[in-house]
């Protein structure tokens, strides 16, 4: 591998929307269901997850941003049969059903790990990295997503010599794709990497399924993902999540598992047979440190309550891992005493950081879900087509722009407001100019 084509991964995290609201609209998402109709404050969520970016800038780890998306979406609204002024879109939709609202104003896509799934140009055929947006189909709120998502992707990654970015697979339940929250790349050394891909139901055969809870990702959705990113089929893993994990609140897979490199923390729930999966990735993956959660000593409820293992990791460049986890991890008990026995443990591991990230965990979503990992080379990192590389000077512009723009409290009551729309697109506005992302947005069409 030459100098040019090392790869180190890049986070990039999605910015907290204006329109941040615990509106409780994810079924099978505990804490979203619990806080529903909580006070927000979408000013403080932004700058929350601002201070996470610049924490892991300051480790010397690749940092990016991805903008939020345009809400209320006026564009769903007017498909749904809504007309008139944007304030008249509103005003309508509010009479005619406050869920409906609160649907097409969820900022869930500040959550970037479901985004999109990524490949590294070194893992694929024809070397290029290939991104897939996600139709998360199976939740409408998040559905409407994906052809802001694919926009803004493909103005980040918009030279076609060394990116490929694919449309979101087509809609429907069969190929539910929830992105790469459903996703682990794992490798030692310079070895060919092991891509690992969750999926909770089959859409064309028979597989275990939750009771309580909808599984999400569909397994035909993850095997076209693996196909169009021109994978080694011998370096791909598909593994079905646990029914009775995604019942007890992990709807996604970085619910309950974590991967980077050659170290992987898992719950026995994680996976319907946990041991034969962390088997067959240790027979791909030389010296993998596989730390494994039992429900004895992690209950599944604590860590589904704690975000354990949506917490990041983090390579400063020493071969060392940092745990990044959210401080609902530090304050329990069990989720505690489990990093602190992976810390004392042999593997890569040599630090956890807890960190308050409590406007985005009320509404479930931890520091793993607030990112989505991409692996560049040098030369790719510089070929990126926007200004979204994370730096003191775009940090000091984006937390000035949130003092300017954000509210300090927001209940879903106050969608109604057709104020709030106005405010929100004058911000994102300005924010297409800081971020030189160029048109993304129906409303700048």
């Amino acid at each position: 591998m030459t100098a040019e084509t090392k790869h180190r991964e890049v986070n990039f995290d999605g910015l907290v929307g204006p329109t941040h609201n615990y509106g409780g609209l994810a079924l099978g998402n505990v804490a979203s269901m619990t806080h529903e109709g909580s006070v927000s404050n979408p000013a403080l969520a932004a700058l929350e997850g601002l201070k996470k970016m610049r924490f892991v800038h300051g480790l010397g780890v690749g940092q990016a941003v991805l903008p939020p998306h345009d809400r209320p979406s006026l564009r769903t609204l007017r498909r749904l049969g809504f007309s008139g002024t944007d304030e008249q879109i509103v005003t309508a939709a509010a009479a005619q059903s406050e869920i409906l609202l609160r649907l097409v104003s969820s900022a869930a896509a500040m959550w970037t790990a479901n985004a999109a799934t990524v490949a590294p140009s070194c893992d694929t055929s024809d070397e290029k990295l290939h991104v897939t947006p996600a139709n998360l189909t199976a939740m409408f709120h998040r559905s409407i997503e994906a052809d802001v998502t694919e926009k803004v992707l493909r103005a980040i990654f918009a030279d076609p010599a060394r990116f490929t970015v694919h449309r979101p697979l087509p809609g429907g339940l069969p190929f539910a794709d929830e992105g790469a929250a459903n996703h682990t790349r794992l490798r030692s050394g310079d070895e060919r990497a092991v891509h690992l891909f969750a999926w909770g139901r089959s859409s064309f055969g028979e597989a275990p399924a939750p009771r309580r809870f909808p599984a999400r990702q569909a397994r035909e959705a993850s095997e076209a993902v693996a196909r169009l990113h021109r994978l080694d089929q011998g370096h791909v893993l598909f593994a079905q999540q646990h029914p009775d994990g995604i019942d007890a609140g992990a709807f996604h897979t970085d619910v309950l598992a974590v991967g980077t490199d050659s170290f992987f923390m898992l719950h026995e729930l994680a996976f319907l047979d946990g041991a034969a999966v962390v088997d067959a990735l240790k027979a791909k993956v030389p010296h993998l440190s596989a730390e494994v959660a039992t429900r004895r000593e992690l209950p599944v409820e604590d860590a589904v309550q704690s975000y354990a293992f949506n917490s990041q990791l983090l390579s400063p460049g020493d071969g060392s891992l940092v745990i990044l986890a959210p401080s609902e991890s530090a304050e329990n008990p069990r989720a505690r005493a489990f990093l602190e026995r992976v810390l004392a443990g042999d593997n890569p591991v040599e630090r956890v950081e807890y960190l308050d990230l409590r406007q985005s965990m009320h509404n479930g979503g931890g520091p793993a879900c607030l990112r989505l990992r991409v692996p560049l080379g040098e030369a790719e990192v510089g070929a990126l087509g926007a200004r979204v590389v994370f730096s003191p000077e775009l940090d000091q512009e984006l937390t000035n722009w949130v003092e300017r723009h954000y509210r300090d409290r927001l209940v879903p009551g106050d969608l109604r407001d057709p104020k709030l729309a106005r405010e929100t697109f004058a911000a994102l506005d300005e924010l297409t100019r800081i971020l030189a992302l160029g048109s993304v947005y129906d409303f700048q069409s």
